[in-house]
């Protein structure tokens, strides 16, 4: 079996190296040297002999600069001659922008998946692989001989609940009813009940809650969403969970953007007890507060590489 490589864009330096001490991990460090220039343009050079292996290549589409650098990186491993090509996009950004509204919009989750089918094929094929995408037919977009893989990060959430409910009754609750279906699987197989709630937009920013349902009065309230942008849909969810009388709020999301100042916002509200979420957007990381606790997502990647093999 060929030697695995992994090797990550500079926003996710982290997460490889998370994945690589996960025991029993045995694969090559991949190593790269990155300049910017004056005027804007990047180099990368692929520092490590991939030619005949396995080639793991981690970053996130978290803008457009990122996007191309993990375009070009895989680009760069298969004219070096790797065997294999699994490209790992933990969020993939543009995931909201999945069909067209009005006219004219551009479906920028289905133009992105087009840019990384455009890529040749490794001798054993290419693969993506993403984490709890905004919607499960993002996959379908892909083209070519790209075979895309969706994993779910159900245990995450999970044991991120019971955590949280410390063996206390509780409703897992959604911000909206988009989620609702996701939330009752969950709540499902967490032997607990469900809530969500029915908002209207009022325009790109803002939402109006008109209803709950669910009876949440003098109950913990864990809120799981798939991601956090700027918190707006979440404050105004966990409000109406507030004043419908529940007693604590908790919230799970996998993907922690916290774009602007999203993350003050929501502890300034004083709705919300505590955040679970995972690391697979940086900027997760750059938040240190007691009110944030970051799950790395290192063990079901690895996790996934075993049961292709097992």
């Amino acid at each position: 079996m060929p030697q695995k490589i992994i090797f990550a864009t500079q926003h996710y330096q982290y997460l490889k190296d998370r994945i690589l001490s996960v025991p029993g991990t045995a694969w090559e460090n991949g190593e790269l040297e990155i300049r910017d220039f004056p005027d804007g343009e990047h180099y990368h050079r692929i520092l490590s002999n991939v030619s005949n292996k396995e080639v793991i290549l981690i970053g996130g589409t978290i803008d457009d600069k990122a996007t191309l650098e993990l375009y070009d990186l895989a680009s760069g491993c298969i004219q070096l001659g790797a065997y294999s090509l699994t490209i790992i996009i933990p969020f993939f950004g543009y995931s909201t922008m999945e069909r067209a509204v009005k006219y004219g919009e551009i479906v920028k989750a289905k133009t992105r998946a087009v840019l990384f089918s455009s890529l040749p094929n490794t001798s054993r094929g290419n693969r993506i692989v993403m984490i709890d995408l905004h919607v499960d037919g993002i996959t379908w977009y892909f083209e070519n001989d790209v075979r895309p893989v969706h994993l779910y990060a159900k245990d995450f959430v999970k044991d991120a609940a019971m955590e949280l409910a410390a063996g206390k009754p509780f409703v897992l609750a959604s911000t909206d009813a988009g989620r609702a279906k996701w939330v009752e699987s969950l709540a499902n197989d967490l032997h607990v009940p469900a809530a969500f709630v029915f908002k209207r937009r009022i325009s790109g920013d803002e939402t109006a809650i008109t209803a709950i349902s669910a009876d949440v009065k003098d109950k913990t309230v864990i809120i799981y969403d798939d991601m956090i942008r700027t918190g707006g849909s979440l404050i105004h969810a966990a409000e109406s969970y507030h004043d419908a009388g529940a007693d604590n709020i908790y919230v799970i999301t996998t993907h922690g953007i916290f774009a602007g100042n999203g993350f003050e916002k929501i502890k300034q509200s004083g709705l919300i007890k505590k955040i679970i979420c995972t690391d697979t957007h940086p900027n997760a990381l750059t938040i240190q507060d007691d009110m944030l606790v970051v799950k790395s997502v290192n063990e079901l990647i690895v996790n996934y590489f075993h049961s292709q093999h097992s």
